[in-house]
């Protein structure tokens, strides 16, 4: 039996119906840039200092004197979070006493800032920071306002291959889609920090879903030679676009609902895709629908001008495979034998502490010194280089080996050098973009996608914890980068034990994945390592 590349080998691979569902799917990926990293500057905490209401009976002088000073980064700076109690330096004030002369700063009793903050306006205008003083005892918010966001990505993650995997790429592909949007419209009504972040948790469900079905969608329709092309320069290059634009964005609309308006309408540009972008033919075929499957080849050979078989689907072929009963699968199918529980594991592992490095880095780019917009701005630029090092790297040497390499280098940054930063963001940004290509092709067609989709999983794990690395330099500005490349060059280590992908034809069946490199598995009978050797490969969804 043939399988489905050598069936539609006669459509060519470069035609203008795979140019046109690549840019398409490309392009439905740019709002996610936008998403993904708008909590950037929609959290972003300006310069604060507690307020001294106008109403507070005080000289100049005492007034100028209100607000402690505390050192920081080598220099005397207002304090955020604390004043002198008002009720003591008014009476300072109304007894003529002038303040460092008369009164000993150091000795005055000072207070929480009972009358709020005064927030500087200098680099933001307004953010969910200012709006709902998420700072001094509630400055825990901010930093779980991002983890939440990555709690719906985890859980948009688990569905979204299961939603597919039933419903079909294209269907969850544009409900997700519209979740996305719809809920980012949303939070510009919210009313408090609570409802914020309620409607934040679902727009990163729908976020994660639309990357991960655009991703499988692409790579199930597009021919072998073209895959990596869409993985590497096609979806991550148009996510990248995105996050470039939204520190253009940011830029020019410093008030948080607006920048969040500007940021949703892109996102309904992508209706009209409903009406270009086609149900996966792989997909189709793996629910007994071959009439539709044929259908939508049929289309594509026209497109192309080319001259479509009038059988494209032997009708014995066909009719072998309505007999067999068709194999469900499950998460635990994961785990199922020693070797794919391995590979499982490693996988989950490799997804996690790589996501936990791109993350941290890109959250905090802000925060490192010089412009916070033109810090952002080359933080997504450096992904471009990033995503074209991996294409060309994944089309001639051994997957292990380069995310490996890459990993190691995105392990070394320092964080007294943007340059350095930048140099880390780059490899770390290289390697994640391959661990899609890498897992779609470990893992066979009955659980790839379940496969991508756990293990996309497991890297929001990664991206929950990410912000409170961000919010440790607060404390020690060396730590977290310490903890992050060494964790990244530790998985960078785990994954040379990887089983190697690379020029090998995709696994159908579970039998035929690879072994684990350095792991001894119980001896295979002669009739299994035949079987093995001489697969009998179908008609299947990948």
């Amino acid at each position: 039996m043939r399988d489905y590349d050598e069936v539609t080998t006669f459509l060519g691979e470069w035609g203008p119906f795979q140019r046109l569902i690549f840019f398409l799917l490309s392009a439905s990926i740019i709002p996610n840039g936008f998403n993904g990293m708008s909590v950037v500057f929609l959290a972003a905490t300006p310069e604060h200092r507690c307020r001294v209401p106008d109403a507070a009976n005080l000289s100049r002088a005492w007034r100028n004197h209100s607000i402690p000073l505390r050192l920081q980064d080598g220099r005397e700076v207002p304090h955020s979070c604390r004043r002198y109690r008002l009720a003591a330096i008014a009476n300072f004030s109304a007894l003529g006493l002038e303040p460092g002369r008369d009164v000993d700063l150091e000795q005055l009793e000072q207070e929480s800032c009972l009358d709020g903050w005064e927030f500087s306006q200098d680099v933001y205008q307004s953010t969910i920071v200012t709006e709902w003083s998420l700072v001094c005892e509630d400055d825990w918010k901010t930093p779980l306002t991002s983890s939440l966001f990555f709690v719906g990505v985890l859980l948009g993650s688990f569905v979204s291959g299961q939603l597919s995997d039933r419903f079909g790429r294209k269907n969850i592909l544009f409900a997700t889609m519209a979740v996305q949007t719809g809920f980012s419209f949303l939070q510009i009504f919210s009313i408090n920090w609570e409802m914020f972040t309620v409607l934040f948790v679902i727009v990163g469900m729908g976020q994660i879903s639309n990357y991960v079905v655009a991703f499988i969608l692409g790579t199930e329709i597009l021919g072998k030679s073209v895959r990596i092309i869409f993985s590497t320069l096609g979806v991550c290059t148009f996510f990248a676009v995105g996050y470039m634009l939204l520190p253009l964005f940011a830029y020019f609309i410093r008030d948080w609902r607006m920048l969040l308006l500007a940021l949703t309408l892109p996102g309904v540009l992508c209706i009209p895709l409903w009406w270009f972008i086609p149900e996966s033919p792989r997909w189709l075929i793996s629910q007994r629908r071959f009439r539709e499957a044929e259908n939508i080849i049929q289309k594509a050979a026209k497109m192309n001008n080319i001259a479509a078989p009038v059988v494209i689907f032997d009708p014995m072929e066909l009719q072998e495979l309505k007999l067999q009963s068709q194999q469900k699968v499950f998460i635990l199918d994961l785990f199922r034998t020693r070797n794919i529980a391995t590979i499982t594991i490693m996988s989950l592992l490799l997804w996690m502490l790589t996501s936990v490095g791109y993350f941290a880095l890109s959250l905090n780019a802000p925060n490192l010194h010089g412009d916070a917009y033109l810090n952002c701005f080359l933080s997504a630029l450096i992904e471009v280089p990033a995503y074209i090092t991996a294409w060309l790297l994944l089309r001639t040497l051994p997957r292990r080996y380069i995310i490996a390499g890459v990993l190691f280098l995105g392990g070394d940054y320092n964080f007294l050098s943007i340059g350095l930063v930048m140099l880390g963001k780059f490899g770390i940004t290289s390697a994640f973009s391959m661990l899609y290509v890498f897992t779609a092709e470990l893992y066979p067609t009955l659980v790839r996608n379940m496969a991508v989709g756990v293990t996309s999983m497991a890297s929001r794990v990664g991206s929950i914890i990410a912000p409170y690395f961000v919010y440790l330099g607060a404390y020690n500005r060396v730590l977290p980068y310490i903890v992050m490349g060494s964790l990244t060059v530790f998985i960078g280590i785990i994954t040379l034990f990887f089983p190697e992908s690379f020029g090998m034809t995709l696994p159908e069946t579970l039998e035929q994945m690879q072994k684990v490199k350095g792991f001894r598995f119980r001896k295979r009978t002669r009739d299994s390592v035949e079987k093995e050797e001489n697969p009998k490969v179908l008609i299947t969804s990948f």
